[in-house]
């Protein structure tokens, strides 16, 4: 699979994600991801602050994949420094949720655990990819 198209997927969902909290928390907290079993509003209490400093954080990590994603600067370095700082925020928020899920519904558990399953295989899929490409690096 393609770099860039991989790097897409990752800073939509970081976009999208990090938008609806940082700009709409009570309805990120109350509907995300869809609506209908509310998953952050299963680890109360609602924190404004916390949602909108997630919502922000997750904007930030959308920024970094947007630019290593950028034609100009599909560089190694700054592809591995983006998909690293996702993986630094990803897996350790992914283990958090693996060892909350007692009130969720199996269907939302298992959902859950696959998108997260899903977000770090893309990203190490991205740096496998450039790691094989040895895409020259400009000095």
């Amino acid at each position: 699979m393609n770099v860039r198209v991989l790097l897409v997927v990752l800073a939509a969902s970081q976009i999208v994600t990090g938008a609806w909290a940082l700009f709409a928390p009570p309805s990120f907290y109350a509907d995300f991801p869809y609506g209908g079993t509310p998953w952050v509003a299963l680890l109360p209490p609602y924190n404004e602050h916390l949602v909108r400093d997630a919502g922000a954080g997750l904007l930030a990590l959308a920024v970094a994949l947007a630019l290593a994603l950028a034609a100009w600067w599909l560089d190694r370095r700054v592809v591995i420094t983006a998909v690293a700082a996702f993986l630094t925020f990803t897996v350790p928020h992914a283990v958090f949720h693996s060892l909350h899920l007692e009130h969720f519904p199996l269907g939302d558990a298992v959902a859950q655990q696959v998108g997260f399953v899903a977000e770090i295989v893309l990203a190490v899929a991205v740096l496998v990819l450039v790691s094989r490409d040895r895409v020259p690096v400009p000095r």
